[in-house]
């Protein structure tokens, strides 16, 4: 017996040492080994016969299907959110997010979207969905009775993200997942900036719970995977559908993904630690409007976050008082730890521009009354650097800012 196994009830930093580590997958190591397969070889015919019956992580079939390495990255996740069946793995985090759209919706169907979702979610209701009859209607996260209303008889989904990509509203999930379940619809939360650390989807009501798990539990910016967890019946339904689109992760990047998991709870709490000190001091400074961090007290959705979430993240946002899209951007190319591009999750700091406005649909930008839309934001996500390098790094940085203002 692999000497972390153990009951259900271990904390979860326990967990993520030990899930997924079969010895039937790991042999004599620490780590299960990277098995890079195509083909799959059968004792005999018979055998060759039987293979397709038995659709389950844990039986070799073909390597569409997996082997140990995905096997065993896909069971630590399952066993990070209490009350899923399995998790499906996708090449990327868009990739999880139209697997389970596809997997639950059908030409005439109408799925809601929450209107602070990931761009590429926008997109994917107004291009790939609509493409196939599908209607998609997006919501005010913070409108309960609004969001109630928007409900028909061909309602079937509703894709949650708490807190927003740019903006940061945390919205009452559990609430919004209920009203989804009263009226039949299946409840899609996409959970990377929490993870199941910080909040456990299905455990609060969520039907379905996607991660990019490029993000957090890579960890280092160096592979592209997505997940979603579900029940035992969605958990098929994604799996069949997952299978018929001909999707698989590399073992190599299943490899780094696990490698990533087990030390998730760490970085984290480093991350966390040092974004809301960060937080705190941008909050004190003149140049800045708003800080958009659910974790900071006083901040928009903190309320909220502090009743359903037991962690965070270093993800956060905030705008400038004044100044204009120049010396916003300015200040982030005058950033010298602060990298600049896409994503977040890694062991880098990032920093990007954020202008929420052209992603509302539903819901104006800001929320705030009399708080002018044309301030102009900033993303950042915090790393494993020391915070005050990082708070020093951003205090030079105000300086050109302030030059160019």
């Amino acid at each position: 017996m692999n000497k972390t196994d153990g009951p259900a009830d271990r904390k979860p930093g326990t967990r993520l040492v030990g899930a997924g580590r079969k010895p039937e997958w790991t042999g004599a190591v620490v780590n299960p080994p990277v098995w890079r397969a195509s083909t799959h070889l059968y004792e005999d015919t018979a055998a060759l016969a039987r293979g397709p019956r038995t659709n389950a992580d844990g039986h070799f079939f073909y390597g569409r299907r997996g082997a140990p390495t995905q096997w065993a990255l896909a069971e630590a996740l399952t066993e990070l959110e209490p009350g899923a069946a399995g998790t499906v793995l996708y090449p990327s985090g868009v990739s999880a997010i139209a697997g389970v759209m596809l997997a639950l919706l059908r030409p005439g169907d109408v799925v809601l979207m929450t209107d602070n979702a990931y761009d590429p979610s926008r997109t994917m209701g107004k291009g790939l969905l609509a493409d196939m009859g599908i209607t998609c209607r997006f919501f005010d996260p913070l409108d309960v009775e609004g969001y109630r209303a928007l409900f028909c008889d061909k309602t079937r989904a509703v894709l949650l993200e708490a807190p927003g990509s740019l903006s940061f509203e945390v919205c009452d999930v559990p609430l919004l997942a209920r009203i989804a379940r009263e009226h039949g619809a299946i409840s899609v939360l996409d959970n990377t900036w929490a993870g199941p650390l910080g909040f456990q989807g299905l455990q609060h009501g969520v039907d379905v719970v996607l991660m990019a798990l490029t993000k957090h539990v890579g960890g280092h910016s160096d592979l592209m995977m997505g997940s979603a967890s579900a029940g035992a019946e969605l958990y098929a339904k994604l799996r069949q559908r997952s299978q018929q689109l001909g999707l698989v992760v590399s073992p190599d990047d299943a490899a780094l993904a696990l490698r990533g998991l087990r030390t998730l709870e760490v970085r984290l709490l480093r991350e966390t630690q040092s974004a809301l000190a960060i937080a705190h001091w941008l909050d004190a400074r003149p140049e800045v409007a708003q800080v958009l961090c659910p974790m900071l007290p006083g901040a928009p959705g903190h309320a909220q976050w502090a009743q359903d979430f037991t962690g965070g993240c270093g993800l956060f946002g905030f705008t400038f008082r004044d100044g204009d899209a120049a010396a916003r951007n300015r200040f982030i190319d005058a950033l010298t730890l602060f990298g600049i591009g896409y994503s977040w999750g890694g062991f880098e700091s990032l920093a990007v521009p954020a202008d929420p406005v052209p992603y509302r649909s539903a819901s104006p930008w800001p929320p705030v009354p009399g708080d002018p839309a044309d301030r102009f934001g900033v993303r950042l996500s915090i790393g494993l650097e020391d915070p005050a390098d990082l708070i020093a790094d951003i205090e030079q940085a105000l300086a050109a800012w302030a030059g160019a203002a």
